[in-house]
């Protein structure tokens, strides 16, 4: 069966060409859209995106491996992306992302044995001002120190799933 978007994530990807001046502008939001609707971006997405915007494959391929909040594997239930670019990294952020990886058991990139995280290095999360930062879902955890990992994780651990499960890519074959 080819990959198809729902028609949810059609009207949404209308709605998203509507407010760009082109469908190159477009890419960043549709990527996002395809990986909440497949939960990674795997080479497949990446053709349908292309197809979809009228864009070359290797445009869309240029684009999704260069920034690194796409995600190319199936992750865990929660994806939890600590940054440690410079301002969190002078305020403790490889201090915290040493004590997610303690907790969780897993090293950044991995996802834990069960499937419920995965943790990623992030380079920015366009949150300086309050460093370090995490983002699990569409939740920012701001001055998250190494002191607040395991009352973050709690939290985390309550939110819903997010990207990784969907009945598209769930099917066995």
């Amino acid at each position: 069966m080819a990959l198809e978007f729902s028609p949810q994530a059609e009207q949404k990807i209308a709605d998203i060409c509507r407010h760009y001046p082109n469908t190159q502008a477009a890419c960043l939001p549709v990527l996002h859209l395809a990986q909440d609707e497949f939960g990674h971006i795997s080479p497949e997405v990446m053709d349908l995106v292309a197809g979809r915007l009228n864009l070359p494959t290797s445009h869309v391929y240029g684009v999704a491996t260069f920034y690194t909040m796409y995600h190319h594997e199936p992750g865990g239930k929660k994806v939890l992306m600590m940054c440690t670019n410079v301002s969190c990294m002078l305020t403790g952020g490889y201090e915290t992302l040493r004590k997610l990886e303690e907790r969780l058991g897993v090293k950044a990139g991995q996802t834990t044995a069960d499937g419920e995280f995965t943790l990623i290095e992030e380079e920015c999360l366009a949150a300086c001002a309050d460093a370090p930062a995490m983002i699990c879902g569409e939740r920012y955890f701001l001055r998250l120190t190494a002191d607040k990992v395991d009352a973050a994780l709690a939290e985390c651990r309550k939110m819903p799933a997010q990207h990784g499960h969907h009945p598209q890519t769930d099917k066995k074959h």
